[in-house]
């Protein structure tokens, strides 16, 4: 057990398949880990990268979004087979085809700061991943934010006014550039006790092994 509870970071974005999956896999590695009471968490943070960030705040049209990244809608619906069948086995049934348009996500960053300084994130990003993955709701309008926020237990018109405000503008342009400063050029990206990186959307028994040699260290 180590001397103290093991803190972790993930770097993600909301608008992200494979961060999606990479959370659900945390989850299982986290169990995996109680299980044999190899490490304490005492906290996982979560941080922003922004996967388009030359999208407009007003958002893009989804299918024209397939075509200038993928070339085509026929071979977008072929990578996306592949993160289907990925999620399936997490218990992710992506709903691709009900996204109608591709957000700016930073409101959404925003918006998870403003919980993260209140406690536990967790069940907002999870909110925000079921909004634009399973349900196809627009996470750039700030109403159906404000609205998984609620979805998440947190006050609503509270949401809407931070979001309406410049709240944690700084602190996002501060994220995103911690995450430019480590080299950060893609996500999920896990960060354990400071020290121990993993990159992608690695299975559980990896991302296990990882929290305890970070907390085997922390021990030592």
């Amino acid at each position: 057990m180590p001397s103290s509870p093991l803190s972790i970071d993930v770097v993600s974005d909301v608008v992200c398949p494979w961060c999606y999956i990479g959370k659900r896999r945390l989850a299982t590695a986290l169990e995996l880990v109680a299980a044999e009471g190899a490490a304490e968490v005492a906290e996982v943070r979560w941080r922003p990268f922004e996967l388009n960030p030359d999208i407009p705040v007003e958002g893009i049209d989804r299918q024209a979004y397939l075509e200038a990244k993928f070339g085509s809608a026929e071979r977008a619906a072929q990578r996306y087979e592949v993160v289907r069948a990925a999620g399936k086995d997490t218990g992710i049934a992506f709903e691709f085809e009900r996204i109608k348009r591709v957000p700016n996500t930073r409101d959404a960053h925003r918006l998870i700061e403003w919980v993260q300084d209140r406690g536990d994130a967790g069940p907002l990003v999870e909110r925000l991943f079921v909004g634009f993955f399973i349900e196809g709701r627009d996470l750039g309008d700030r109403t159906v934010l404000a609205a998984i926020a609620g979805e998440a237990g947190h006050d609503v018109r509270d949401a809407h006014a931070m979001l309406d405000s410049e709240a944690n503008t700084v602190e996002l342009a501060d994220g995103l550039r911690w995450a430019q400063d480590v080299g950060i050029g893609g996500v999920p990206f896990f960060i354990f006790g400071g020290r121990y990186a993993v990159s992608g959307a690695q299975v559980p028994e990896l991302l296990a092994q990882a929290i305890a040699k970070a907390s085997e260290a922390d021990a030592g």
